[in-house]
């Protein structure tokens, strides 16, 4: 059933990702004047053509893979109207339009769940002889807000609780029906074991009963900008955070197609089995920040390697020759496939959700 799952979740969550990723590309294209000469459901080989517009063929491909955007002149600078030979501007809007795609959709996903209401977070264990425990927190009590700030994630607790050591922090909670006012004064760094337990000697987990935090529009949408930033901030600390052993190799491994379906698979089977939208949606937009990071990073093959030609390019004052970048991207490609195909053996071999 987990491989159900899994395959499940491709399709359900990463497909539309892909997707949306390809249609920031072919929308960024097509506003810049470059000719697209195919927009593609599904990877190569074509089975059927859908249509034919302005040029562009839309296909459906045997391959059910999400999907692929071939513009003329991708690596040609003598084609008419296509990228290879477009203004800097032109290729740097282009490149950068599928990542900016996957920020939109991210976005859009995380106003709207928090419009919908995220579930609230809650004390699933109070440690003995704890600031916890002496602030009047039990096990079971619903976290509404910490510093006046709603707690609809577990980071909303932490961080002030870690920034605020020896300090008053507000909070309120829902007991049994009730708004309760609390206040706990963290533990300093160094006055407690960080492997064992946090400054007020909690656990935390999701509240039980439906409980959930809902915002207005507003609100939402500086949420769902916080999230963004949050989830950048944590793709570029996590080369520091494994230099300082903050982070085990294990918990920072990269993913393949199928460790990332099998984590969409879970989301999925979540969703269904509670029939709460939140699991799937809130994965769908992290995996949607994490595609649109991951391919901006500056590796020949990918639109981040391609950007850093045209940035060369603008710092030099001409351009790489064309058959020279050609073949870098080659390279990349062919080393990525590789380092793909052993992250695929890896999730298989010793998968992320046992099968």
């Amino acid at each position: 059933m987990s491989i159900l799952w899994a395959i499940g979740g491709f399709f359900i969550v990463l497909t539309p990702i892909i997707l949306v990723h390809e249609l920031g590309h072919f929308w960024a294209a097509r506003r810049s004047n470059i000719r697209v000469e195919e927009f593609g459901f599904g990877l190569p080989p074509r089975a059927w053509t859908i249509a034919e517009r302005n040029g562009t063929i839309f296909s459906l491909n045997w391959i059910p893979l999400g999907g692929f955007v071939r513009p003329a002149g991708e690596d040609d600078p003598s084609v008419p109207g296509g990228l290879a030979g477009a203004s800097k501007r032109a290729r740097f809007f282009v490149l950068i339009a599928g990542a900016g795609a996957n920020m939109i959709m991210a976005f859009v996903i995380f106003w709207a769940i928090a419009m919908m209401g995220t579930p609230a977070v809650a004390i699933t264990g109070v440690n003995p002889d704890s600031p916890a425990l002496a602030a009047g927190l039990q096990e079971g009590d619903v976290v509404l807000e910490v510093e006046g700030v709603k707690a609809d994630s577990s980071r909303v607790i932490a961080e002030p609780m870690y920034a605020k050591g020896g300090q008053s922090v507000s909070m309120l909670v829902l007991r049994d029906g009730q708004e309760i006012a609390l206040t706990v004064i963290p533990r300093e760094t160094g006055a407690y074991d960080p492997a064992s337990e946090g400054p007020i000697g909690v656990s935390l987990g999701a509240a039980v009963g439906g409980e959930r935090i809902t915002r207005n529009p507003v609100e939402a949408a500086v949420n769902a900008g916080q999230m963004i930033g949050d989830y950048v901030s944590l793709f570029v600390s996590v080369p520091g955070m494994l230099v300082r052993g903050e982070l085990s190799p294990q918990e920072a491994r990269p993913l393949s197609i199928v460790g990332i379906s099998q984590i969409a698979g879970q989301s999925v089977e979540a969703t269904t089995t509670t029939r709460d939208l939140f699991p799937v949606l809130n994965m769908m937009a992290f995996i949607s920040v994490a595609l649109g990071l991951t391919n901006l990073l500056p590796i020949p093959a990918l639109d981040g390697g391609r950007i850093m030609f045209v940035i060369i390019e603008a710092i030099r004052g001409r351009r790489i020759e064309p058959e020279r970048e050609g073949m870098v991207h080659v390279i990349g490609m062919l080393v990525l496939l590789g380092l793909m195909a052993l992250m695929m053996v890896q999730d298989i071999v010793n998968p992320i959700i046992p099968f």
